[in-house]
């Protein structure tokens, strides 16, 4: 079954805002996910913690997946595409590189990603600390208000990996994971399962949506 995307209109901009916590950008047929964390399994595996290696292989699966429906010409990863040092799990995305070689893909680097950026570019993906492309500026984390106010572009970032909490009339609540979307920045969900998140606080005239488990919702 193919998830449900939202659409949304940012700058005369046209976005799909999926499930899988990604973004896809129909203009640009291209595909913008945030905070992946590759290697994290490996990364607690290799210090005696047992975490299956299946978590990785998972959100490799889900970009195929994606790949598939949307047919994208490029992918761009907002940071923290790989979580820490070079590990068993480099193999997999190096192989899961290889049979998208049809795809350009560039890495925004992140505080995470330590590997040097030669192995990056043996795979063919280059990488950036900033990328521009229209009105729009991605880099990997948020500016602060002074530079956004200052900023000519629209701002994507991921790094926070935002929720927002819903609650019930009995009390109940529930933090998903969401989009959110400011006068001038968008912060992305963490692409990566493997990964946590934090309720944000939220302005008054800030565009936020929840992502559920095959949609996207405004909340």
């Amino acid at each position: 079954m193919m998830s449900e995307g939202l659409n949304f209109n940012l700058l005369d901009q046209d976005l799909l805002l999926l499930p899988e916590r990604a973004i896809y950008w129909l203009q640009q047929k291209t595909l913008i996910v945030a905070d992946v964390h590759l290697g994290k399994a490996g990364h607690f595996r290799k210090a005696g913690i047992a975490v299956p290696r299946q978590v990785g292989l998972d959100d490799l699966d889900c970009l195929t997946r994606l790949i598939k429906q949307h047919e994208p010409q490029k992918i761009w990863f907002l940071g923290d595409l790989f979580h820490s040092e070079m590990n068993a799990d480099w193999h997999d995305f190096a192989k899961w590189r290889q049979d998208h070689q049809h795809i350009i893909m560039q890495l925004v680097i992140g505080n995470h990603d330590i590997i040097k950026e030669r192995h990056y570019h043996d795979l063919n993906v280059s990488t950036h600390h900033q990328l521009t492309e229209g009105p729009f500026l991605m880099q990997h984390h948020p500016k602060d208000e002074n530079c956004i106010a200052d900023g000519t572009h629209y701002v994507f970032c991921g790094h926070i990996h935002p929720g927002v909490k819903l609650s019930g009339r009995g009390g109940q609540s529930v933090t998903l994971p969401c989009f959110s979307f400011g006068q001038k920045q968008a912060i992305l969900p963490s692409f990566g399962k493997f990964t946590g998140k934090v309720a944000l606080r939220h302005r008054n005239g800030d565009k936020v949506f929840g992502v559920l488990k095959e949609k996207v919702i405004a909340v």
